[in-house]
């Protein structure tokens, strides 16, 4: 029984009660008793059913009773008992959280298509087609067939089935809590590989679909398989507890003696911690007070009366800031709403308080279970493809069902699944079309790209978040607004994910997507660049002979007739650009663009510059003029080919080109060209930038703002 249930008074509320088997076996081998009432064996499933449906249809349960137990007849579990009494207990598990009567109905024949000759078309043909979906979403495939694929396979048939309809995993977390009840008669190794099972899939499942009461004895079930020494360690803590006054009653008091005096009605009760949840307090605080074995459940009418408890307790008590957490206003992906907080209880001792209206609670408890029945007129909700519309799919689901289409591999789709289980927050992000996205907490910018785009994000070289630039592997936050950048010709060939992305890569769908594509495009090494150029002699000074005028425009420097002149290599000046001169040694002038740093630099030392104009010749010829660009991009596979074959193809000819280390997945290419005409610069410039993941081309001797 799980340490933290509830008292057991009210209807609608999980009572953490065991099954006694052996009376249950005594009752079901008696038989179904007179024809027409509830057989002795489900006459207590029936009264807690009715607790929570008054109105419920009883027959439709003793018709499936009548149909589990004569097929199971004879069946014997490992533990001694008649095998009905294992359905019998997964269908009163269902009918404490508030199931309907068609998941009860299932969970009662969730073995017999598996264990018994029953078929089924003959469950579909007495007890409809809803009823055969969940047995079959439910049923285990044969290892006959499937060999070690099998688990696997079964899981994801499983998981396919509950994207229709989320029923089929409430009978299979109830069938996994009782297995792992009675798990005492099994082999010590075949208890640790399904505890372990149960640890990486069904307790995360349990909790993305909000049943916390499953979720919670499954915990301490599982740890004491698992960890034996520490739970017998806090077992022994609780019980040492058990037998002293407990601050939480007299802390209880209070509260309920201050919403009395407020004109709040709430009923306020000690809730116990599991045995888990008493283990990472104590690896939290180190110590453990009587106040850290539970905490305050204050249970109202209303939203707003949760609002008003919270506003009285923070009045008449200290409250601890810090632990504040508003559920309501932002629920749990997982359904979960109630506001947290914590007060200075007795003795100083902090009092975690739990405050959430009795819906909330219900929820809280059961999930997606207490939500009855979500097809209640499934004509009118069956989509397109013939998948019934489920209002109860939750974003994690959705995405699985997607990624999970794309893994073939049992091995893959088995790693993949506990990794994807394994994130235990989400956060919602806006696109910039207004849209949103969930995703596990601590996804990138990567995987935001495949959740929107799917495989069309091969083509994503960026992404703007809250408006800044921002590179792919930038971890994105709840609340953030995200513009994916994609490559306008989404054809390219060359453009794709490269290796790096998979390290940023969160979430099954962007991996499996990345793999798949590298897979299918192995790295090919970028050509050599061919450094061939024509050698550029020192250009003479003042208008030169017809016989001596080289091919191209020149640089002249006025009233010195013998300078000769060098174009500077820091910047690189080509007609038009305004340009400036300062002598150096020999009588020669170097020519500068005017916006070059190194011109503030050497006016502000006091050197004196010189005009400097150019003249225009006829003809153009190979290696007339030289200029350095430096082109910012997003790293990716073959980005330096791509920039190349630009360049190639504008006929400039590549001098010299390096390429710096890529930080955060930036990279800066610089390139030294040869032109023969310099009109082809601004084309250039605006071809190097339409290369998928460059995101700036400028002119080398610009300041930049912030190096890489």
């Amino acid at each position: 029984m799980s340490a933290e249930a509830t008292n057991t008074g009210a209807p609608g509320r999980w009572r953490g009660r065991r099954i006694d088997l052996r009376r249950l076996g005594r009752a079901a081998l008696a038989g179904s008793g007179a024809r027409g009432r509830l057989p002795d064996a489900i006459d207590h499933v029936a009264k807690v059913h009715r607790a929570h449906h008054p109105g419920a249809d009883l027959d439709i349960l003793r018709r499936a009773y009548v149909l589990a137990e004569s097929s199971h007849r004879g069946q014997m579990r490992k533990s001694g008992e008649p095998y009905i009494t294992h359905p019998l207990a997964v269908t009163l598990i269902l009918a404490e959280l508030g199931a309907e009567t068609t998941t009860l109905t299932a969970s009662l024949l969730h073995d017999t298509v598996e264990d018994t000759e029953v078929t089924l078309d003959q469950v579909g043909e007495q007890f409809g087609a809803e009823v055969r979906f969940l047995v079959d979403g439910v049923t285990k495939l044969e290892k006959v067939d499937y060999g070690a694929a099998a688990e696997p396979e079964t899981f994801r048939k499983m998981l396919v089935a509950t994207g229709n309809d989320v029923r089929v995993m409430s009978i299979k977390l109830a069938d996994r809590l009782h297995n792992m009840r009675t798990l005492g008669v099994m082999r010590p190794e075949k208890q640790a590989r399904i505890a372990k099972v149960t640890r990486d899939v069904l307790i995360p499942l349990a909790e993305r679909l909000g049943v916390q009461a499953l979720k919670a004895e499954l915990e301490d079930l599982v740890f004491a398989v698992l960890h034996p020494e520490e739970y017998a360690r806090t077992r022994e803590l609780v019980l040492a507890h058990a037998g002293r006054p407990d601050p939480l009653q007299a802390t209880a008091g209070r509260v309920r003696a201050v919403l009395r005096e407020a004109g709040i009605a709430a009923e306020v009760v000690v809730r116990r911690r599991h045995f888990v949840s008493v283990h990472r307090v104590r690896l939290k605080r180190r110590e453990i007070t009587g106040s850290d074995l539970g905490r305050l459940l204050v249970l109202v009418g209303e939203d707003a009366d949760c609002y008003a408890v919270l506003g009285e307790l923070h009045t008449c008590f200290t409250p601890y800031i810090s632990e504040f957490k508003d559920f309501i206003a932002v629920p749990k992906f997982n359904l979960y709403q109630s506001l947290h907080t914590a007060v200075a209880g007795e003795d100083g001792q902090v009092a975690e308080v739990l405050i959430r209206t009795h819906r909330m609670h219900r929820v809280a408890e059961a999930g997606v279970i207490a939500l009855g029945n979500p097809y209640a007129a499934p004509e009118a909700g069956e989509s397109a493809d013939g998948e019934r519309a489920d209002p109860t799919r939750p974003g994690w689901l959705s995405r699985l069902l997607e990624w999970q289409r794309a893994t073939p591999d049992p091995d893959t789709f088995w790693t993949s699944l506990r990794d994807e289980l394994a994130q235990d927050r989400e956060v919602t992000v806006f696109r910039a079309d207004g849209g949103t996205i969930g995703l596990p907490a601590g996804s990138s910018c990567v995987d935001a790209a495949y959740a929107q785009y799917g495989d069309g994000a091969h083509h994503c070289f960026g992404a703007r978040v809250n408006g800044r630039l921002a590179t792919l592997g930038t971890v994105l936050h709840d609340g953030d607004t995200v513009q994916l950048l994609m490559s306008p010709d989404a054809d390219v060939a060359v453009s794709g994910p490269s290796p790096e992305w998979r390290e940023h890569a969160r979430t099954p769908a962007a991996r499996i997507a990345i793999d798949r594509w590298l897979a299918a495009h192995p790295a090919v090494p970028d050509p050599p660049v061919d450094p061939a150029a024509c050698a550029r002699p020192p250009v003479p000074a003042g208008p030169p002979r017809d016989a001596e005028r080289p091919r191209g425009p020149v640089a002249v420097v006025a009233d010195r007739a013998a300078a000769s002149v060098r174009l500077a290599g820091c910047c690189t000046p080509v007609p038009p650009d305004e340009v400036t001169g300062f002598p150096v040694r020999g009588g020669a002038v170097t020519v500068h663009r005017t916006p070059c740093p190194a011109v503030h630099r050497m006016i502000t030392s006091g050197r004196q510059p010189v005009e400097v104009r150019w003249h225009t010749a006829d003809g153009a010829g190979c290696g007339d003029y030289r200029v350095t660009l430096r082109a910012e991009a997003f790293s990716r596979p073959r980005l330096l080919a791509d920039l190349t074959e630009v360049i190639a193809a504008t006929g400039a000819a590549v001098v010299s080109a390096a390429v710096e280390p890529p930080y955060e997945q930036r990279v800066r290419h610089t390139y030294t060209l040869q032109l023969a005409d310099a009109a082809q610069l601004p084309e250039l410039m605006r071809a190097m930038r339409r290369v998928p993941g460059v995101y700036d081309v400028e002119r080398a001797g610009r300041s930049v703002a912030a190096p890489l």
